[in-house]
């Protein structure tokens, strides 16, 4: 993002922060920001995510606060401060967007997320012939199974009524892609069961809004542990016919017959495993209601072949069965896993347009200028 804004013609100056910190932000990172607007003018400052503090006191010095989401959920944006004037809030998400603009319309806009192709060259042709094959795979994942980071499972004393309530809606969930109802499944009398039971339900946002709390329950919360059980019956699923490659830090004790390795590193390794995969599968998180993760477009970027879970969005930024392709049942799944590892050249094609397509209208030049030209239309 930083060298698509230096094309431009825009000097950054960035402001390091501790990388632990939450969005609420600490007084030593705040008193920082103060004392730069003291010292020098800026045309806007820019987040990645939401930051109430930042928009605050971008607010009261009238400086442009400019942030672009890459995450769901972002409970952040439940905040006072989402309505300031000085924003201008770019949701990569067509249902986050929707949801969270009412709260300042003229200032709210939907821009999709995007890559960096070139650096991603740079990594592949200078990677040693050896690296490359070491992460070469018939079908890969890179990924967490939320197994380690799943709060739901951390709730205790749960009734019996509303753990089995939920589990049920878990089900029907998993059934459906391009639809998510599990926030409007959760009605009062399941919230007051789970208002005791959840600390994370008792912030100042949580406790000032109904919605945000139903908002985080059914996306910080029950949106993991989905996550947790899709990602683990695909994996296995997949495992009992092809081969599969797993880089994960989580927990695999529940998969059979994947094959497991270490994390890899985002910046050096991963685009190795995505250009160097026959199959890359991605699964969505269902808190990403419409739109595409970054994971989506880094694979494209890549040159890779990408296989994502259907998502609203996914026919506006890649040609189902052209550029990309998609599933919308583990069944629908295996059956094009079959197909393309059997069909090189039809799989090679697509992976091909959709690096075409992905350097033509989905790198962070595109985006970043496009956003500039939102920005300028509203001052």
């Amino acid at each position: 993002m930083i060298l698509a804004f230096g094309k431009l013609g825009l000097e950054v100056l960035e402001l390091r922060a501790d990388s632990t910190a939450s969005p609420s932000g600490s007084t030593a990172d705040l008193d920082r920001l103060v004392s730069l607007f003291t010292k020098e003018r800026f045309l806007f400052v820019f987040t990645v995510n939401f930051f109430p503090p930042v928009s605050e006191v971008c607010n009261i010095y009238r400086i442009l606060y400019v942030c672009w989401t890459v995450d769901s959920p972002v409970p952040e944006l439940f905040s006072p401060a989402l309505s300031n004037t000085c924003n201008r809030i770019f949701y990569f998400d067509r249902a986050q967007y929707r949801y969270f603009s009412a709260f300042n319309p003229s200032c709210s806009f939907h821009l999709p997320l995007a890559t960096n192709p070139k650096r991603w060259n740079r990594v592949i042709s200078g990677a040693a012939a050896s690296d490359r094959r070491s992460f070469s795979s018939d079908i890969s994942f890179v990924g967490s199974l939320y197994s380690e980071k799943n709060p739901y499972r951390l709730i205790k004393d749960i009734p019996a009524y509303a753990e089995g309530y939920i589990r049920a809606v878990e089900e029907a969930q998993l059934l459906l892609y391009g639809v998510n109802f599990v926030e409007d499944m959760l009605n009062e009398n399941i919230m007051d069961m789970f208002l005791p039971l959840v600390p994370d339900l008792h912030t100042p946002l949580c406790e000032n809004s109904p919605a945000a709390a139903r908002y985080v329950l059914a996306n910080s919360f029950i949106g993991c542990d989905i996550a947790s059980i899709e990602r683990t019956r695909i994996l296995t699923a997949l495992a009992a016919h092809f081969d599969v490659d797993l880089y994960t830090a989580s927990d695999t004790s529940e998969l059979s017959g994947v094959h497991v390795h270490k994390p890899v590193a985002s910046l050096t390794e991963m685009p190795l495993v995505f250009n160097g995969s026959r199959i890359n599968l991605n699964i969505t998180l269902r808190s990403i209601q419409s739109g595409l993760s970054l994971r989506n477009f880094d694979i494209c970027g890549c040159g890779g072949f990408l296989m994502t879970n259907y998502q609203e969005e996914l026919p506006e930024l890649y040609e189902p069965g052209v550029e990309a392709e998609y599933f919308s049942s583990t069944e629908e799944l295996l059956d094009k896993c079959a197909y393309y590892l059997d069909h090189e050249e039809d799989r090679a094609a697509i992976a091909k347009r959709g690096y075409e397509r992905t350097v033509s209208s989905h790198s962070y030049d595109i985006r970043i200028a496009e956003m500039i030209r939102l920005i300028n239309s509203t001052i």
